[in-house]
């Protein structure tokens, strides 16, 4: 199809091309918004964390928009919860109480007991703060409604905190 522009020499694409302006690349997608509350339960003087890391796990994890309450509890009132709520007698490390139906904005209380973390930390030869890094992301994704009951299930989950993980430089907690 004939036009009425000139033909260029063979050698000038390159060159115009490096003359243009740069491509703006499309904007991201938007983030899921996040309100995250962070509490200390009775006999947890400080947090584990500062408020801007836990933040920032929280927020990598959600997949979203969520409301989240993370509290940070000693042994007595964790093993309190898990009998009241879940019928099981021992000190969980990470528990998570959705309230949201199906197509809600997510929301969670999420419960972690620091004495357990620290002392499954040592256990594990994790340094402490990567292992409550696991637990905070462990405990969001089950608020998005990420599960563990079944083979498959456990097998995603563990992918996608390894991939979370990954992004702050944290080594798989699945690799032994």
């Amino acid at each position: 199809m004939p036009t009425n522009r000139p033909r260029r020499p063979a050698s000038e694409p390159a060159a115009a091309r490096a003359r243009r302006p740069p491509r703006r690349r499309a904007p991201r997608a938007t983030q899921p918004s996040l309100s995250l509350s962070i509490q200390l339960g009775e006999g947890v003087d400080a947090l584990p964390a500062t408020r801007a890391r836990l933040r920032r796990l929280a927020a990598a994890a959600i997949d979203a928009d969520a409301t989240l309450a993370l509290r940070f509890v000693n042994e007595r009132e964790a093993r309190a919860l898990n009998a009241q709520f879940r019928h099981r007698d021992y000190t969980p490390n990470v528990l998570t109480f959705p309230y949201h139906a199906a197509g809600e904005r997510i929301s969670a209380d999420i419960v972690i007991c620091v004495p357990v973390v620290k002392r499954e930390a040592r256990a594990q030869r994790k340094a402490p703060d990567d292992h409550l890094a696991h637990l905070v992301i462990h405990g969001v994704l089950h608020a998005c409604g990420h599960d563990h009951q079944h083979a498959g299930d456990a097998a995603r989950m563990q992918a996608v905190e390894t991939a979370l993980l990954a992004r702050f430089g944290i080594d798989d907690p699945w690799r032994r």
